[in-house]
């Protein structure tokens, strides 16, 4: 569904704040960085929530620019999260990040979360990036670690965006949804699946947030040029409008 136009960036005189979050798997960059660069731009996120950042030789340099091809600045995470990573613009005060690695299965990938608490006027936020894994009883502890960490946070509203490699009926999606707010369940706009660009038939990415966040839409942007969106990566694009209350 498309119920018009998602809300623009803007921090009203009560000191609250509309922001527009984006949760992207980009695929260690192996793609078009042109066209992945040009999709999140086009977005105009004031904070984008990576999943396969680059990893490993000069990711650094790879992410930063990313980030400096689509108007944004490098916030965390990337190799040092294992993956995710979180990039904002110039709009967010910064308070602070980490980077946190989660426990090793041996014979599965690595896995982190990417975080960070800012400031958008007079409202503040936390902030989580994360990527959970293939197998099923590891990501369901997964996603117990990530709501124990957005706890250990310390602040009032917080907003979680991520390639949980689960459809939203599966055990640790429902988990999180049960704390959480799913964005797309709880305001649809633009259009729900997520994987892959070719052939969208499933939505295993997710923007939720913490109950005091007002959701003012969240879903694939409809109108993104469908060749850069299939030259970017495999998965498409979640983007969300939301309402952040002052502190």
């Amino acid at each position: 569904m498309d119920s018009g136009s998602l809300p623009n960036s803007l921090t009203a005189e009560d000191g609250s704040a509309v922001i527009r979050v984006l949760s992207y798997n980009i695929r260690s960059m192996r793609d078009s960085p042109v066209a992945l660069a040009r999709v999140m731009k086009a977005c105009a996120p004031d904070l984008v929530l990576i999943q396969e950042a680059p990893r490993f030789f000069r990711w650094r340099k790879k992410l930063a620019r990313l980030a400096r091809a689509a108007d944004l600045v490098i916030l965390s995470g990337g190799g040092s999260a294992a993956g995710p990573a979180l990039l904002c613009s110039l709009r967010a005060t910064v308070e602070r990040t980490e980077d946190v690695l989660l426990p090793l299965t041996p014979g599965l990938h690595r896995r982190g979360l990417a975080t960070a608490v800012v400031r958008f006027g007079g409202a503040r936020l936390g902030v989580v990036s994360c990527h959970l894994s293939l197998q099923k009883d590891e990501r369901y502890a997964q996603g117990g670690m990530l709501l124990d960490r957005i706890e250990e946070l310390g602040v009032e509203h917080a907003v979680v965006g991520g390639d949980l490699n689960e459809r939203p009926d599966g055990r640790t999606f429902r988990r999180l949804a049960t704390t959480l707010n799913d964005a797309w369940a709880a305001r649809p706009w633009g259009s729900e699946y997520t994987s892959t660009p070719a052939d969208p038939h499933q939505r295993i990415d997710a923007i939720l947030a913490t109950k005091g966040i007002e959701i003012l839409g969240c879903g694939v942007p409809p109108d993104l040029p469908a060749d850069d969106l299939r030259a970017a990566t495999d998965h498409l694009p979640v983007l969300a409008a939301l309402r952040i209350p002052a502190m």
